[in-house]
């Protein structure tokens, strides 16, 4: 089993995220608060089913996945989705399809969580810290 599960991970430092989520199309109060709480994300697994929580004084989701299987998401924003999650060592890739097509890279190591968001040309990384 993967060394990420049943970690919590919380929000340390964040990249571009304003503009990630403005090429989304989230509206400016959203994110003003995306831009302001520190979320801890948490993966737990039951048997094959994945569960990603992510937790903030805002609000909380959790999505249940099994690999590589297709399932429909909404966004902490509202949007729906259908995501497909894989992962590969370390590496949780989930690829969103909707009317903004994106990808997020989960990337798990002993100390911190390496988040890279990607839609169209526009990248965020946000860095998560063990806790």
């Amino acid at each position: 089993m993967a060394s990420f599960i049943g970690k919590k991970y919380k929000l340390d430092k964040s990249e571009n995220f304003d503009e990630y989520m403005k090429e989304l199309g989230v509206g400016m109060v959203l994110r003003k608060m995306g831009n302001t709480v520190s979320p801890t994300v948490e993966v737990t697994v039951d048997g094959d089913t994945y569960t990603l929580t992510t937790t903030s004084t805002f609000k909380t989701s959790a999505i249940s996945f099994k690999l590589g299987e297709e399932f429909d998401e909404e966004t902490l924003d509202g949007r729906k989705v259908k995501s497909v999650i894989t992962l590969d060592g370390n590496k949780l890739t989930q690829e969103q399809k909707g009317d903004k097509p994106s990808t997020i890279v989960r990337e798990f190591n002993d100390n911190e969580l390496i988040t890279t968001l990607t839609i169209g040309n526009v990248k965020s990384v946000r860095i998560y810290k063990a806790v």
